[in-house]
């Protein structure tokens, strides 16, 4: 069976750094954090009291008010950048054969502000006037109701579903939904992830894990992979969605097209439940797979988006891991962490990191990695490879891939080239 080609049409984006695509990619090519003292709630009493919010948006500026209070923030998130992702893709709804279009969307943890608001008034006042849950709660939580939000929009019959794999989540939906579209499965697919996490429960958890950053006094450089004095990385929130599409169907409609989506790579590190392989095994092999499903050579690749979460351990691994795959050529590529002005916005980072990719195949501009000093050297990094820092870096990117890797030791990596008929 000839594997079908699938090409990127349309792109949709809500970061802690802008609330659409053409705002998110201006302020990452200028090394623009999106850090902050926390907005959400009062976060004074918590170690860490700054996050990556998403900022000056009200989802009934695009959701009616009505439908809005049935969901979770992470569902109006979803749900916003796939109608900005619809539109660019400038697919005609009244033409197209919905039944051949599908949803698959990666989230990590789903409705935990539903979840908390709806716990906590049961603790409070459960006793006294018994439960008084509301009747939306379970809808508005569970992680894969955001996949349905967005079939139910447009009326896309085609597969839905959502992929769960912590940090990985989204990368995992863009590796199904690429993989449904080469097997003719589906002719276009809405895929890509989002998260709304940055709840006392959120922050209080992942901060207990000594996982976030406590650089109160100074958020926006508090993100800082690869450098010595990182200490943990900055919590974000968001959405990234991508329209993926059969090449002849996109070609048959004249479609603008950013590039080819064109490998996809999955592996375990089959380690720890939080922390990376300490020489990057996982991160290596699936990096490895990537090359080998995208049948592609390790010296194809101009950039690398890295997971680089500014953890002390996981940046060092990540490092060794390119090294190891790439060997004399990781000194010719580009790397950066986008995660150092976005946060990490957990299972939304793949979706929003795919998306720098594919903007940096088509603009040839790769985006920075901020807040590195140069006497801030960690002596287990080999800063002979190019970690784009402080300023982006214009040149030709022929291909670019992706890393994302979660609690558990999930591991997905996705590639994109540009497209060539």
């Amino acid at each position: 069976m000839e594997l079908k080609r699938v090409v990127v049409t349309g792109l949709g984006a809500l970061t802690p750094v802008g609330n659409n695509i053409e705002e998110t990619w201006n302020n990452l090519v200028n090394g623009v954090s999106g850090a902050a003292p926390i907005q959400g709630f009062d976060a004074s009493m918590f170690k860490t009291q700054f996050a990556c919010e998403v900022k000056n948006f009200n989802a009934t500026d695009f959701i009616d008010r009505k439908e809005c209070r049935k969901m979770d923030p992470y569902e109006q998130y979803a749900l916003v950048a796939a109608m900005e992702a619809v539109k660019d893709s400038g697919m005609d709804l009244e033409t197209v054969d919905k039944n051949r279009i599908g949803v698959v969307l990666g989230v990590g943890i789903g409705g935990i502000h539903t979840f908390q608001e709806q716990i906590s008034e049961y603790a409070i006042n459960g006793a006294e006037k018994g439960p008084r849950f509301s009747p939306f709660f379970i809808p508005k939580m569970i992680a894969d109701i955001a996949a349905g939000q967005i079939s139910i929009q447009y009326g896309f019959h085609g597969p839905n579903y959502t992929t769960t794999s912590a940090c990985a989540s989204s990368t995992n939906a863009i590796a199904d939904a690429f993989n449904l579209i080469r097997l003719g499965k589906a002719n276009v697919m809405v895929t890509g992830g989002a998260e709304a996490a940055i709840t006392t429960g959120g922050v209080g958890g992942f901060t207990a894990m000594h996982a976030l950053s406590t650089r109160n006094d100074d958020p926006t450089r508090a993100s800082r992979p690869f450098s010595a004095s990182r200490d943990g990385f900055v919590m974000g929130e968001g959405a990234g969605v991508l329209i993926l599409e059969e090449l002849e169907h996109a070609k048959a409609r004249g479609a603008k097209i950013y590039c080819e989506l064109v490998g996809v790579g999955m592996s375990a590190d089959a380690h720890h439940i939080t922390a990376s392989h300490p020489e990057g095994l996982g991160a290596k092999l699936v990096m490895e797979n990537a090359l080998e499903d995208a049948e592609m050579k390790p010296e194809d690749i101009d950039y690398i988006n890295v997971h680089g979460t500014s953890t002390p351990v996981g940046d060092i691994s990540e490092a060794k891991a390119i090294a190891a795959v790439f060997g004399k050529h990781a000194y010719e590529l580009n790397i950066s962490s986008t995660k150092s002005m976005t946060g990490h916005l957990l299972g939304a980072a793949g979706a929003v990191e795919a998306i720098v990719c594919c903007l940096s195949v088509k603009n040839d501009i790769v985006p920075p990695t901020i807040n590195h000093d140069d006497d801030d050297r960690d002596e287990n990094i080999d800063y002979d490879m190019n970690f784009t820092f402080n300023k982006a870096q214009h040149r030709t990117v022929r291909a670019a891939l992706s890393n994302t890797f979660g609690f558990g030791g999930h591991n997905a990596c996705c590639i994109v080239k540009k497209y060539e008929a």
